[in-house]
């Protein structure tokens, strides 16, 4: 008995020292860091918003960090696959995700998923958003967002608005629209916003809500009209244009975002430079400037402004996702 309460209290002794040789040895971890390449996950394709985010984020990141930082493109599964490879990765700062709206969406749109959303990965910062605007045809008789739910609910049903695909930003922005204005509309997934916008401009569907990078160009050019903005307030280079809450949907706001995040039990010293670092950069007059040529609102949040945003938008999205029965398999 006395042997094994001895051991017991060996073993215990050990483990305390083990934890105390950790715990020392993190502050000298994250003084030392980085001391190799870090890699950026993306789980979308090359090319969209959060690939020329991360891209633009990665160059800057490099020449503060004195270290490459590698965009490692991940895409599947609506970005699930990418998300997945950075929950599993290790916590030691070198292997990061910049993800968009479908981290918040895919908890509620999916049954199951390889990750814990709240619990695997540790937010950052807020880096951009990008407000989605109403468009119709340039010969559509609607020249209002009164005048759609005015048609829509005349002929419930009759009215079709296009997406990029089911479960993504248009998709849901546009069901946050039905159920805001109590009206029923007809929604056709495309495969992608180009040939959605395509099929728009032709007259084939009767309205979209699209991001500003992508739709802004067709609005600009007369072949399509904007009725509404999704953002909060009027947005810088489209103050002509009211935003959907003040059209008569109060409380309206939708937009596209991306964010960066490491995985969870991160150090907190390597958590705070990444921190100081992105919200430096987007603050920064190359950055603002990029943003601006793109179409997009840079925010540089705080990592617990970030964190309270991916809840709140969360709680959201699962209400309108529950409210309209959307599931993906």
């Amino acid at each position: 008995m006395q042997f094994n309460k001895n051991r017991r209290l060996a073993l215990a002794s050990q483990a305390l020292a083990a934890i105390a040789l950790v715990a020392a040895g993190l502050p000298a971890q994250a003084q030392n860091w980085p001391d190799r390449p870090i890699k950026l996950v993306v789980p979308y394709p090359a090319g969209g918003n959060a690939d020329n985010t991360a891209r633009l984020l990665a160059t800057q990141l490099s020449a503060r960090l004195g270290q490459q930082v590698v965009v490692d493109n991940r895409p599947g599964g609506g970005g699930t696959i990418g998300a997945a490879a950075v929950a599993k990765a290790a916590p030691d700062g070198y292997t990061l995700l910049l993800d968009a709206t479908a981290f918040t969406v895919n908890p509620s749109l999916f049954a199951r998923l390889p990750f814990d959303a709240a619990k695997d990965f540790a937010p950052i910062s807020l880096v951009m958003q990008a407000p989605l605007l109403l468009v119709v045809p340039a010969a559509s008789p609607f020249k209002t967002v009164a005048d759609v739910v005015q048609a829509a609910k005349a002929r419930p049903g009759h009215l079709t608005y296009a997406s990029a695909g089911n479960g993504g930003a248009q998709h849901l922005a546009g069901e946050l629209f039905k159920q805001g204005a109590k009206m029923s509309m007809t929604h056709i997934p495309y495969r992608g916003g180009a040939p959605a916008l395509t099929d728009l401009i032709g007259g084939q569907v009767d309205l979209m809500f699209s991001a500003t990078t992508a739709s802004g160009p067709f609005v600009k050019s007369g072949k399509l009209r904007a009725l509404a903005i999704s953002s909060a307030q009027r947005t810088p280079g489209w103050e002509q244009v009211p935003t959907v809450a003040e059209s008569g949907l109060k409380g309206f706001q939708v937009n596209e975002w991306n964010g960066l995040f490491a995985p969870a039990g991160t150090p907190q010293p390597i958590l705070q430079r990444l921190e100081t670092e992105t919200r430096a950069i987007v603050a920064g007059p190359e950055m603002k400037k990029r943003f601006a040529e793109l179409g997009v609102q840079g925010v540089g949040s705080s990592a617990q402004e970030f964190k309270s945003f991916v809840q709140s938008e969360t709680a959201k999205w699962a209400g309108v996702i529950r409210a309209s029965g959307i599931r993906m398999d």
